[in-house]
């Protein structure tokens, strides 16, 4: 006797989700900080807790969280398209690269923004084998603005963002950045 099991559209819609959901638990239990949507085309990977950040127990809630947002919508993404890992832990330590990756794999996203010199030193620890064979050398070093395509993702590192929206050159150096990252699907 052969089953046939039928899954709507629906059912697979709610795995999919319950999936995401214990997954993201899984981090939150080893103490990774995140924000945003789990199901976004864009992470971003923030080094240095901001003034906003709670103690560095939240993100993005202060005034680089609002520009970043609003830098998305005027690109064209997807208004909530977005999450948020810190490259620390709730203990304050950097996180392991391997549960920087785990969690980025968990998260998926086709566009990883770093914002700052001290995620992007976590990065390149994380996946120094993949940076290290890539031909050019400023994409290798996350330098920022340079655009390297790892694991199938888009990264780029911003190089201090937060610090840049108190000086008017610094934010449309940021600006340029960012629009070399156009959304890779119809804009929003």
């Amino acid at each position: 006797m052969v089953v046939i099991m039928v899954q709507t559209r629906v059912d697979r819609k709610r795995i999919y989700a319950e999936k995401q959901q214990a997954e993201v638990d899984a981090l939150v239990n080893q103490g990774v900080i995140l924000c945003g949507n789990a199901f976004s085309t864009v992470l971003f990977l923030k080094g240095d807790p901001g003034p906003q950040d709670g103690n560095g127990k939240t993100l993005f809630t202060g005034p680089d969280g609002k520009a970043l947002q609003a830098s998305l919508r005027a690109l064209g993404y997807d208004p909530a398209g977005w999450c948020g890992v810190a490259s620390w832990n709730t203990q304050g330590e950097s996180l392991d690269p391997t549960l920087l990756r785990q969690t980025i794999a968990a998260l998926d996203p086709q566009t990883v923004i770093i914002v700052d010199d001290t995620a992007a030193a976590v990065m390149r620890e994380a996946y120094a084998e993949e940076l290290s064979a890539l031909d050019d050398f400023s994409c290798a070093m996350l330098q920022p603005g340079a655009i390297a395509y790892i694991c199938g993702m888009r990264v780029m590192n911003l190089g201090g963002f937060e610090a840049s929206l108190n000086d008017a050159h610094e934010k449309q150096i940021m600006w340029a950045r960012l629009k070399e990252l156009p959304p890779e699907v119809a804009p929003y």
